[in-house]
């Protein structure tokens, strides 16, 4: 798959570099995948993480520029060791024989070949556990339309409605023509929610929404369009653990945890307009404790 790499289109940036000669596009990504942990997770939503954590690989390197990262180390900075494709299948691999419930990708998209040969080199072995694509959502939907019969699992963001929030903190531009295409791709793919006996997801989509202090109105109109649009069909991931991090300390109206009764009034909109299936966050979720560490284990 190295025609992917030397015209790279695989996000919604389309810079369109040679990544094979060594040039790099926004997200700064190489030739090889650039991974900064791998671990047993246990913050994930219940049906991912389980009893025994979500096998979870964080790649380095990011196609946004959110300024609250909090793994911005890796996203920002590139910190992470460079791995071959097939390391990346034998990590997959340890995974699943260290008890993991699933292969939790994380932050893909600029790594989608050399994951696809991962997975390849993993299932001849025998890896037989659900592929989980955990994105930010700003996604290529032909660069995706790629992964059909490699993940049972989709976990996508949408971070905003408003392209000017998501133009602000994000740098994104059409990012919400961009992730809600995306995530119609992602449900094509995969299909409604299937789960196992101990209430394991083995396939379909959780739509995750981070909410942002100040920004109930736009996290409205995202679950209006999430609900709207796919019903009960899909399992929506309400997030209250935004920490100021990173740069956020540049924007005030977002350099602050997010107000409570902001976030009951957005899990009460849902309730109001039939939403059923969905993970909210309890309180105390708001802390730099929660933020993996990246030495490179």
């Amino acid at each position: 798959m190295n025609h992917l790499l030397s015209n790279c289109r695989l996000c919604a940036r389309n810079c369109g570099v040679n990544r094979i000669k060594g040039e790099s596009g926004y997200c700064r990504a190489g030739k090889s995948p650039r991974v900064a942990r791998v671990l047993l997770h246990d913050w994930e939503e219940p049906c991912i993480s389980g009893t025994r954590g979500s096998g979870t690989v964080f790649f380095s390197h990011c196609n946004l520029r959110c300024v609250f990262c909090q793994n911005h180390s890796i996203s920002h900075q590139g910190e992470g060791e460079e791995i071959s494709a097939l390391r990346l299948g034998m990590n997959f691999l340890a995974l699943m024989e260290k008890g993991a419930h699933n292969i939790n990708l994380v932050t893909p998209a600029h790594y989608l070949p050399q994951i696809i040969e991962g997975i390849d080199y993993a299932k001849k072995k025998g890896l037989n556990i659900p592929v989980i694509y955990n994105t930010n959502g700003y996604e290529n939907i032909d660069a995706l339309k790629l992964l059909k019969g490699y993940v049972d699992v989709f976990l996508p963001d949408i971070k905003y409605f408003d392209d000017r929030y998501a133009l602000k903190y994000s740098g994104a531009g059409g990012y919400f023509a961009t992730a809600s295409q995306a995530v119609k791709e992602m449900f094509f793919q995969v299909g409604r929610p299937v789960f196992d006996r101990w209430g394991l997801i083995q396939r379909g989509v959780i739509i995750r929404h981070l909410m942002l202090p100040g920004l109930l109105f736009d996290s409205k109109k995202i679950i209006d369009f999430i609900y709207g649009t796919f019903g009960h069909q899909v399992y929506i991931s309400l997030m209250n653990q935004y920490t100021p991090m990173h740069r956020a300390g540049r924007y005030a109206e977002i350099n602050k945890p997010l107000n409570p009764r902001h976030y009951d009034g957005l899990v009460e909109y849902c309730l109001s307009i039939g939403v059923k299936k969905a993970y909210i966050q309890g309180a105390g979720t708001v802390s730099e404790d929660y933020v993996p560490d990246f030495s490179l284990r």
